[in-house]
Formats: C-alpha cells, sequence, structure tokens
C-alpha cells in the first residue's frame, strides 16, 4: 500500500513539471488541472485586485519619474559655479526687454554689458596663469538651408562678441560654448537664451579663476543673430580666423522654460563627446531617443547645432530647456519663472563638462576617437548609461536570440503537436495587432469628430482630460479586444496558460521591434532591448516560484519589480514626448489637426504600456466593470468636451497657455511692367499660430470673420503677403482687414540699378534696397522663366517646394544699403509685353518707433488676455521684370 501511495505522488509531481513546462496551453478539464490547483496553479485574480495591482504599479512609478524629473539639483553646489551672480546676469540681460538682432537693445545695450563683463572677468584674472582676449565681430554674408522647406538667408553687420580663454603659453586646441543674446521681438527671451548667456558668463569667471593653466583653450561665442535664423553662428563659423583651432563646441539652447536642460543632439558621430558628459556632468539628463526625434526632423525648430556642423565642420552636444514650453517665445518668458536651482544645475553641468574637455588628451586628436555613435540614458537623473552603438547591437542581438531560445524550447517540447504552440503564439499576435489597429482606428475617430464639433485643442490647458478622453477609450478597446478574445476563441482554455501564452506574445513582439531598430541602424533600439532583457530574466527568476507555489500575488508583486526598470524609463520617455511635443501643437499652424496628433501619441503610450501588464486580464476572472468604468469615463468626458467646458487657453499670470496669433498692419503695392502703380490696399493681416484659427478670438473681435478670410494668389510670389518667414505651406488660413495706409518714418527704398542681357540670353538684373533692420525678398519666375544665378551663397539659386524663391535677410545698426542681382532665363515664347520674373520686398519693422501705428495698438486692444499677439508694421512691394 505504501509503495502504491508513493507511485501515485512520483506520477502526480511528475504530471505537475510536465504541465508546467509544456509549450502548448492546456484547456479546461486536462489532466494537469488537478495538479495545478494543488499549488495554487489556478489562481484567479479578482477585478479589483488586478486593477488595483496595475493602477499601483503605474502611479508608484509616475510617481519616481516625476520625482525624477522636479529634482533640479542632486547633492550640495560645491561652490564653484555662483548661481546667485549668474541670475543677476540674466535679470540685467533681459531687463532692456525684447532683443531683436539690429535693435539698439541687442547691438549697442546688451553687447555693450557683455563686454564690461568680460572686462571685468579679464582684469580679475589678470595675475592667474590663464589669459582672456575679447573681440567684437560684426559679420556679412549669406547662405542656403532646408530648413522650413528651404530658403536663403542674407545678412549685413551682425554682432557677435567672442572670448578666447587660454594658458599664457598659449594653446593649439580649443573646445567652443555658445549661446546668442538676441531674443525674437515679442520676448523677453529670459530662457532663449539669456539664461545661457548669463550661465557662460560665469563659467568663464569660473574657469579663468583656476590656479593652474589649462591644457586646452575656451572659445566663448556669445552670438547676436541667432533668432534669425542662425545667421551670427554662420558669420562666426565661416569667418573667424580662430575656428580653425575647435575641435568640440557645447551649444545651449532652449525649447521651453527652465527646469532641466536636455542633451538631444550630438555628433555627428564622435561617441568621446559623450563619454566626456558622462563623465563630467554632475546632474544628468540626456536621450539618444531624442537625438534622433529632433533629427527626423519631425520638431519644427533648429539651433546653431546645424551650422558648426554643417559649415564648420565640428562635432558638439546641444542643451536645451524643454519644459513649459507653452510660454516659449512669448512676453512670459521672463527671469523670474527660472528657478535658481536650474541655473545652479545648468552651470554645475557646463562647468563640469568645460573643464573635462579642456584637460582631455582627446582633444587635441579626436580622429581615432571620431567613428561611431553612442547609446546613451541617464537613470532618474541620477547616474547615465553610454555604450558604442556597435556594442549596443550585439546586445541587442543577442538579448534577441536569447528569447528566440527561449520561444524555441517551448516550440520543441513534446507537447508542441503539431505546431499548436506556435500557431497560438501566431494568433496571440494577431489578436495583439488586432487590437492596436482598433486602438489607433477609434482614437481617431474620436479626435476626429472632437475636431469636427470645433472643439479641438481642448486640452491646451487641461492636459489631464485628453488622457481620460482618449486614454480611457484606447485602455477600453484593448481590453474589449482581449476579453472577447478570452471569451470567445480561448474560452476553453485555462486562465493560467493564457497569462503565460500572451506574455510570451509581447515578449516576441518586443523582439521584433527590438531587431527592426537595430537593423535600420538606430540607437533607439535600447528601448525594446531593455523591455525584453527585464521581462524574460524576470520570467525566467520567477520560473522556481511559480513550480512550487504557482501564480500567487507575491508572483504577481515581483513581476512587476522586475519590470519596473523598463517601464520608469519607457514613462519617462513618455513624458519628455508630452512635454515637447504637446505646446508644440500651440504654433505648428492652421493645417495639422493637433487633436489626430495628440490622440495618436496616447494611443500609442497605451499600447506600450499595456504589454506587458495584459498579462493580469488573462489571468483575472472578468474585466465588465473596468470596462463599464472606462466606457463611463469616456462618455462623460465626450459630453463635456462636446459642450465646451475645456476652454484650450489660459491667461493665468502664474501658468500662462496663451493663443499665439501674428498681426502685421500692412500696406501693400502692386507695380506693372512699365513700373506704374497697378493698385494698393491696406488691411491687418492676421495668422494664427494653431488650428483653430480665429474661431475663439471672432466673440471678442467680430470683425475677424470668414468675410475677411484670404485665398493664396498663386500669381503673385508667396500669395502677395509680406511673410517673415516661410512657412505657409504650415499657416494656409489667413485673414485680411482692410484698415487706414502705414506710413514709416523710414520708408522701404527699392530700386532697379541694372540691367544685362548676356550673350546666352539670360538677363542678370541688379537692385538695391535701404530698409529697416529684417527684410524679406521673395522672387517668381513666371511660367517658362528659371533662375540660372543670384549673387546669395553659392551662387545656385534654392527654391521652395512650390518654385518659389525666399530669401531671409537682416542687418545689424548702421549698414549700408543692400544690393544684389539676379540672373534670368526668360521663356523662349516670352514677347516683349509679357513679364519674365516678379520680385516682391517687404521691410519688417520689428522695434522702435515703426514698430506700432495707433490704429494696430487699438486693434490690439480688442484681443483677450489668453491671446499673445506679436505685431508689427511692414509693407509688401511687387514688381515685374
Amino acid at each position: 500500500m505504501e509503495g502504491d501511495t508513493a507511485v501515485r505522488r512520483l506520477k502526480s509531481s511528475l504530471n505537475n513539471v510536465s504541465c508546467e513546462n509544456s509549450g502548448a496551453p492546456k484547456r479546461e478539464g486536462s489532466g494537469c488541472e488537478d495538479g495545478k490547483k494543488k499549488h495554487g496553479g489556478s489562481f484567479v485574480l479578482s477585478e479589483g485586485v488586478a486593477c488595483a495591482l496595475v493602477l499601483l504599479f503605474i502611479f508608484a512609478l509616475w510617481g519616481s519619474m516625476h520625482w525624477s524629473v522636479k529634482q533640479l539639483v542632486t547633492g550640495k553646489p560645491t561652490g564653484d559655479f555662483n548661481a546667485t551672480t549668474a541670475r543677476k546676469y540674466l535679470e540685467r540681460i533681459t531687463s532692456v526687454g525684447p532683443r531683436p538682432a539690429g535693435s539698439p537693445e541687442n547691438d549697442i545695450m546688451t553687447v555693450n554689458f557683455l563686454l564690461e563683463q568680460v572686462e571685468r572677468v579679464r582684469s580679475e584674472s589678470v595675475e592667474g596663469p590663464n589669459t582672456i582676449t575679447v573681440e567684437m565681430h560684426k559679420y556679412s554674408g549669406s547662405f542656403s538651408i532646408d530648413f522650413l522647406g528651404g530658403f536663403t538667408s542674407c545678412y549685413d553687420q551682425i554682432t557677435n562678441v567672442v572670448v578666447r580663454l587660454e594658458p599664457r603659453s598659449g594653446a593649439q586646441h580649443f573646445v567652443l560654448a555658445n549661446c546668442h543674446f538676441d531674443s525674437v521681438p515679442s520676448s523677453p527671451g529670459a530662457s532663449d537664451d539669456a539664461v545661457s548667456c548669463a550661465v557662460m558668463l560665469e563659467v568663464l569667471h569660473s574657469i579663468s579663476n583656476l590656479s593652474i593653466p589649462l591644457n586646452h583653450g575656451v572659445i566663448f561665442l556669445f552670438n547676436g543673430a541667432e533668432e534669425n535664423i542662425l545667421q551670427a553662428s554662420h558669420g562666426f563659423v565661416t569667418q573667424h580666423e580662430w575656428v580653425k583651432q575647435i575641435r568640440a563646441f557645447v551649444n545651449l539652447e532652449a525649447a521651453g522654460v527652465g527646469g532641466k536642460e536636455l542633451v538631444f543632439q550630438t555628433g555627428p558621430e564622435n561617441p568621446w563627446l559623450v563619454q566626456a558628459y558622462v563623465h563630467a556632468v554632475k546632474h544628468p539628463f540626456a536621450s539618444v531617443v531624442g537625438q534622433e526625434v529632433f533629427q527626423s526632423g519631425i520638431i519644427p525648430s533648429d539651433t546653431d547645432f546645424r551650422i558648426f556642423r554643417d559649415f564648420g565642420n565640428i562635432p558638439g552636444i546641444d542643451l536645451a530647456f524643454i519644459e513649459n514650453g507653452y510660454i516659449y517665445h512669448t512676453k512670459y518668458d521672463t527671469a523670474d519663472r527660472i528657478l535658481t536651482d536650474s541655473i545652479q544645475r545648468a552651470g554645475d553641468n557646463i562647468l563640469a563638462l568645460l573643464k573635462h574637455l579642456v584637460t582631455s588628451e582627446i582633444l587635441a586628436d579626436p580622429s581615432e576617437y571620431r567613428h561611431g555613435s553612442m547609446v546613451f540614458f541617464d537613470v532618474l537623473g541620477l547616474t547615465m548609461v553610454a555604450y558604442p552603438a556597435r556594442v549596443g547591437s550585439i546586445i541587442n542581438y543577442m538579448v534577441a536570440i536569447a528569447t528566440l531560445i527561449y520561444l524555441a524550447k517551448k516550440c520543441l517540447r513534446p507537447s508542441n503537436v503539431g505546431g499548436r504552440y506556435v500557431l497560438e503564439l501566431v494568433y496571440g499576435s494577431c489578436v495583439f495587432v488586432l487590437s492596436w489597429f482598433v486602438v489607433l482606428l477609434t482614437v481617431l475617430i474620436v479626435a476626429l469628430m472632437v475636431t469636427l464639433l470645433g472643439r479641438s485643442m481642448f486640452w491646451f490647458t487641461h492636459f489631464h482630460t485628453s488622457i481620460f478622453l482618449y486614454g480611457s477609450v484606447a485602455t477600453g478597446k484593448i481590453l474589449l479586444i482581449h476579453t472577447l478574445a478570452k471569451n470567445l476563441y480561448y474560452r476553453n482554455m485555462r486562465k493560467l496558460d493564457l497569462g503565460d501564452l500572451f506574455f510570451d506574445v509581447s515578449l516576441l513582439l518586443w523582439c521584433c521591434a527590438l531587431v527592426f531598430l537595430t537593423q535600420r541602424g538606430l540607437c533607439s533600439a535600447y528601448v525594446p532591448m531593455l523591455m525584453v532583457f527585464f521581462s524574460l530574466t524576470t520570467k525566467l527568476l520567477l520560473s522556481r516560484h511559480f513550480l512550487q507555489k504557482g501564480v500567487s500575488k507575491s508572483y504577481l508583486v515581483f513581476y512587476l519589480l522586475g519590470l519596473s526598470f523598463p517601464y520608469v524609463h519607457l514613462l519617462f520617455l513618455i513624458w519628455i514626448v508630452f512635454e515637447i511635443f504637446t505646446p508644440i501643437m500651440g504654433r505648428s499652424g492652421t493645417e495639422i489637426p493637433p487633436d489626430v496628433v495628440l490622440a495618436s501619441l496616447v494611443a500609442m503610450t497605451t499600447t506600450l504600456l499595456s504589454s506587458f501588464l495584459i498579462h493580469f486580464l488573462y489571468l483575472a476572472r472578468s474585466t465588465k466593470h473596468v470596462l463599464a468604468a472606462l466606457w463611463t469615463i469616456f462618455a462623460v468626458m465626450f459630453v463635456l468636451v462636446s459642450c465646451g467646458l475645456f476652454f484650450p487657453y489660459s491667461g493665468d499670470p502664474a501658468s500662462p497657455r496663451p493663443k499665439r496669433v501674428i498681426v502685421q498692419h500692412t500696406t501693400r503695392t502692386f507695380h506693372a511692367l512699365d513700373g506704374s502703380l497697378e493698385k494698393t490696399d491696406s488691411g491687418f493681416w492676421i495668422n494664427s499660430f494653431d488650428y483653430t484659427g480665429m474661431s475663439h478670438i471672432t466673440p471678442h473681435v467680430p470683425e475677424i470673420n470668414d468675410t475677411i478670410r484670404m485665398r493664396c494668389s498663386d500669381e503673385l510670389p508667396f500669395c502677395g503677403f509680406p511673410w517673415f518667414l516661410p512657412v505657409k505651406f504650415l499657416i494656409k488660413k489667413n485673414w485680411y482687414l482692410p484698415a487706414p495706409a502705414v506710413s514709416p518714418k523710414s520708408p522701404l527704398e527699392f530700386k532697379l540699378l541694372s540691367k544685362h542681357v548676356s550673350e546666352w540670353g539670360t538677363v542678370k538684373l541688379g537692385f538695391e534696397a535701404k530698409g529697416p533692420s529684417h527684410m524679406s525678398l521673395y522672387i517668381l519666375p513666371h511660367t517658362g522663366s528659371s533662375l540660372t544665378g543670384w549673387s546669395f551663397a553659392n551662387g545656385t539659386p534654392q527654391y521652395d517646394q512650390n518654385g518659389e524663391y525666399f530669401i531671409y535677410y537682416s542687418h545689424g545698426v548702421d549698414a549700408a544699403p543692400w544690393t544684389f542681382w539676379i540672373e534670368v532665363q526668360p521663356s523662349s515664347e516670352r514677347l516683349d509685353e509679357e513679364s519674365m520674373v516678379a520680385v516682391a520686398i517687404s521691410p519688417h519693422y520689428l522695434f522702435g518707433d515703426d514698430q506700432h501705428t495707433p490704429e494696430l495698438r487699438s486693434f490690439l486692444r480688442k484681443f483677450p488676455d489668453w491671446a499673445f499677439v506679436t505685431s508689427w508694421v511692414s509693407t509688401y512691394h511687387m514688381y515685374l521684370y
């Protein structure tokens, strides 16, 4: 009898082990079921427990990520960098107000302040082992760039302050630190970019007072025309003699106001620069994902990094403040909104990085270390992880191979009769992909409904409402699809085996993403690598616990703990995406429905976060209460949004979310081929920066309605309006309200200086223009004619996607008249009475007495306080030749 009992126990034990190790899911009522029940294998989660575990997991990780984001300075400052002094510099620079290039506030007042402070630092360090040379330069030049669809930039007498710090014996190699002290016309530019210049002044003071000589030198470039589409950096890097000695650069920028400065761009190649950042900085905040997103071009912005890279062939690091982009380039970008801890943090990091670079042996000859890219990311701002991309590829493929081995072992088990496990993997993957497709389709339908109802951007001030609306429908759809799959197709399969199966499916899909990104050469592949590695490792480590106790609450807790690191990092990346893209939707133009973009991001976030948490759905007894709650949230939110309860904008001084509008008081003149005046008109030309157009403004300013909506006149250069930048492809909705004519004190003087017909039949036209510091030139060859040459850039005309030519021009104080020429190849069928090219020019009065007219000031007072209106006077003059 005892022997029979021992045999039965042995058989039961073998049966249990066989059930645990079988690759194929088991059906209810199979021989394994009794064995499972004996050690908790049939453990089923209640709905409440499953929801509680998932929500606690997400909120705990979000809390950790949020703590990391708000923890600006870790540890006590060393005293090497004085944030209080830097703040005084910041307040002094911004005290003069907006500083557009060419204005006295920028070219005289701010330049004089910088020179005074550099001279003070130089006098304090005159006895030290290092020496300071300071120069003020004015540059003139031009270049073509493919930014904003492609245009040409031309500048004359723009101002830079250049400081050279080196040992008294001299230096052969230098690192460049760059900031810009100019601002957009409507903003004091505290974050963009006065705070960076303030930090650089204090860093200069700190390094110059070192008691030991430097190994290499530092060049501090305070550039005065970055907002003029990167003109000052181009003048420096193409014309200054010191550039030949520069081996690397650090560029300080902003896409928001305050917070942490993110390393979002490095290289090209030169992985030693990332290593320098990793070894030197005290408060790391960096992501190669941000670099690859930015360099993909989907963010409508650019920095001096492009100029140093493309025109100077210099590698570097790009850093920028990214928080609170809602008030970037607005009047709210003031010094008081930048925390002293943010200044301290940036100063500590820049000082440490520059000190590391000027003592590095690699700076002298980086040729051996210039090839390849780096995978880099910070861990909660506490430390950095960085390794070469080639090593990353090896790691990625090893993790992928380990995953395939794990799955292959299940495929090779005897229980996988007829490839049943492989089929279940395929079916499970189809369920996942179907749920993603349905989620995306559903949120897009909801977003389009919201847009058609006229409630677009309801989330701009109340971001959480987008999570409740789009997040609830996305989560509900995922749960619904998987619940239907569980109850219909998998109704005879045990929940335990279903949970195991869909863990494997998630693992397989993340592994596919890992292999795909790695093959594309993207360093961002480290994200799916982390997800696969930690989930697989957790699963293997818990296998003994599973064999002994089955699925228990402790098993699930340990499972979530194992996923905590990749998930908290994923949440961190998600935070960066929303922190950057949500404010951008307020200035992305009238043609891109922002709810479609945001809803897609929410849908993507939901699918990513749910991947390894679907495990809980298949272990849960039911999902009906969760689904009911989600659909209730969605229904309530949709009704509230449809009723217009959530207004997009806010004028609250503590947390403004302004609507951006441009108003130009302009007079347009159109000349016939013989030079006579053909027609003229005047008005307020109004453009909205976002998709809602003037729908929210009209109740406050009823004159702005669709009766004055303008359409583009394709036969006129740039639609016949005074575009400041070539962004008409983004802003196609504009309004033109009749108003009195403008009469600037310094009107445009434009004339044809020469006309020469070459032996090849081309016509060379020479012009002279005298006007304000900023002018836009538009050239439109007529049908059959073409532009074959000009005096800009390399002499080869660069046109936009519509076949038009846009030249952005600016000059500093006391510049000479602007002279240029273009060469046109007329149509072979052109008659004498027909024109071959239309040339239009618009002067923009961005500061001074000519910036506003009494009528414009009166008109601006009608706008609500939540609207931020950038305004100036301009004129538009078109000529035919």
